[in-house]
């Protein structure tokens, strides 16, 4: 997929003439960037904002380097957890694409993305593993795969606005699973954060450099695995003694069990993703309001 895309390309994508296109770049329809010489250019994250909110269809996505059916299917969430599943397990990323693809163009949210569709496929490989239904080796590649989707559908989502505050996170040291924190990168994103997912494996010590540097409003740490809880425990009320005042501590994963949350500060504890969409929206109008 081309980031920018030219009025042809987005004539061609949608069925309509290349005239109208420039027309609605010129009178700010679709927001628009222009070259040193003039030329106009459209964020494919643009064109698909613009596609979700009109009555335009997507007819020919591979102009635009997407799947050829792209948002030609009207794709069930109810339905697509179990076709994810299949999608996954049998490898097929193209299909796996796709189904993502179509999801969000439907207008779905990320957060009911990521919560319905995939939480509900991992659920499921989980359990057909632990029955000997499924080969670890599926399971690993699963996640790339989705993990490799959900960089492109990055893409897809509209830039945050330029005043849009700022979330960072990532997983602590010791936690490879980066699955988790890409889900919350793209979620929070889809709510008009300026998020940015820091990766895996990050000691405590590196997680206050980004922050002094970074400065966010919103910091998440994603738990799935701890080497040794006690140095967690350390480490983590380290780091929010030092921030915790200032910036806001989002904290979610199995790996953080009853008797690790009591000994610990935050300001949200998140069971899954529709959960932190609703407390980015809320801090993001509390932090909207205070800079009237």
């Amino acid at each position: 997929m081309s980031e920018f895309l030219t009025p042809k390309q987005v004539a061609r994508a949608i069925q309509v003439s290349e005239s109208s296109v420039k027309r609605w770049c010129d009178k700010g329809t679709i927001s628009t960037h222009y070259t040193a010489g003039g030329h106009r250019r459209i964020l494919l994250s643009v064109l698909i904002d613009f596609l979700r909110s009109s009555k335009y269809e997507l007819i020919r996505p591979e102009v635009l380097g997407l799947p050829a059916t792209t948002g030609q299917t009207v794709r069930v969430i109810d339905r697509a957890a179990s076709q994810i599943t299949d999608a996954l397990l049998n490898g097929d990323e193209e299909q796996c694409r796709q189904i993502v693809f179509d999801l969000y163009l439907a207008e779905h949210s990320m957060s009911s993305i990521c919560d319905l569709v995939f939480v509900k496929a991992f659920e499921t490989i989980g359990d057909r593993w632990k029955c000997g239904d499924a080969e670890i080796y599926q399971e690993r590649l699963a996640c790339e795969i989705t993990v490799r989707v959900f960089h492109e559908l990055r893409m897809l989502l509209p830039p945050p606005p330029p005043e849009a505050p700022i979330a960072i996170g990532g997983t602590v040291e010791g936690d490879l699973y980066s699955l988790a924190t890409t889900m919350v990168e793209l979620v929070l994103r889809d709510n008009k954060w300026n998020a940015v997912s820091l990766g895996s494996n990050l000691p405590f010590k590196t997680l206050a450099a980004a922050i002094k540097q970074q400065r966010p409003r919103l910091i998440w740490l994603s738990v799935s695995h701890l080497k040794d809880e006690a140095n967690f425990i350390r480490g983590y009320t380290e780091l929010y003694d030092e921030f915790g005042l200032d910036v806001a501590f989002v904290v979610g994963g199995r790996a953080l069990n009853e008797k690790i949350r009591h000994q610990i500060k935050y300001a949200a504890f998140c069971d899954n993703m529709q959960h932190l969409e609703g407390f980015g929206q809320t801090l993001l109008n509390a932090t909207e309001k205070s800079t009237k």
